[in-house]
């Protein structure tokens, strides 16, 4: 049995790291760096880092935060934001990422996906899908269904997320970070209908995102089929750490890594 995951997210612009609501009204979260060694240290298996503007002012994600932040750290680094070529991509983990995240490119060119695959592996490549609700407000009477959205959230594109994720998995991505535009950054609680039509449609370890608040909301998105939980807000804010939600995680039977302070991993 493969371990379940606990992942911070660094939203990354212009060097530092920043946190909104459904990918608006960024605020400053603090240095890249200084956040990413605190939160190996608390037990973070993995780290995610998202040059959020990248894509929308059509550049590269910043090789240089994504040297810095390896320098720091040695657990894996998924880093997306700005992909548009394989090269990107191969740039990406010369500095030191493990694994690249592509969204809008790919959506825009699907063989992207097939490309990277096949210079970089399966493992490193992952789907970032950013899915929205159709019909705005969840409505217990009928069944959801959910659309792509990208350039940072800024464009709904009408393409069917659930769809959309299979053609990405037959054509390479080995994992699948899915974001809930709806519940990003709002605390409610992540899209479990999201995270469970992905997880009957797909093969692939699913990654849990948008609207953590409490260790509860990662039991019910890892009951759902997540393979991890990803979250920014709640510990970017102090409001609880990654060594407090794994020993949670821990006491409710989750088989999770347990940092090394901790009792219980001893």
């Amino acid at each position: 049995m493969v371990r379940l995951r606990v992942i911070p997210c660094l939203d990354v612009k212009d060097g530092r790291v920043v946190k909104g609501v459904r990918f608006q009204g960024l605020r400053d979260a603090g240095d890249p760096v200084e956040r990413a060694v605190a939160y190996e240290e608390s037990g973070a298996d993995e780290l995610c880092l998202l040059d959020v503007s990248a894509t929308r002012e059509g550049r590269a994600s910043a090789v240089e935060t994504v040297r810095a932040v390896r320098a720091a750290i040695g657990i894996p680094l998924t880093v997306g934001g700005g992909v548009r070529r394989v090269e990107d991509a191969a740039r990406l983990l010369d500095a030191g990422a493990d694994k690249v995240a592509v969204n809008t490119a790919a959506l825009e060119r699907p063989e992207l996906l097939s490309e990277i695959k096949a210079r970089l592996g399966a493992q490193c490549t992952i789907l970032s899908l950013d899915a929205a609700r159709r019909g705005g407000a969840e409505d217990p009477d009928s069944s959801p269904s959910w659309e792509v959205v990208v350039a940072g959230g800024t464009q709904r594109t009408g393409t069917d997320a659930i769809q959309w994720a299979r053609l990405a998995v037959s054509l390479g991505a080995g994992e699948i970070l899915a974001t809930s535009w709806d519940r990003d950054g709002t605390g409610a609680g992540y899209d479990v209908e999201l995270l469970r039509a992905l997880a009957d449609a797909v093969p692939v370890p699913l990654i849990a995102s948008g609207g953590a608040r409490t260790t509860g909301h990662m039991e019910t998105a890892l009951d759902a089929g997540a393979s991890a939980v990803l979250a920014a807000s709640i510990f970017h804010d102090g409001l609880t750490t990654v060594s407090q939600v794994k020993l949670e995680l821990a006491r409710s039977g989750r088989d999770v890594r347990l940092p090394l302070s901790s009792p219980t991993a001893r």
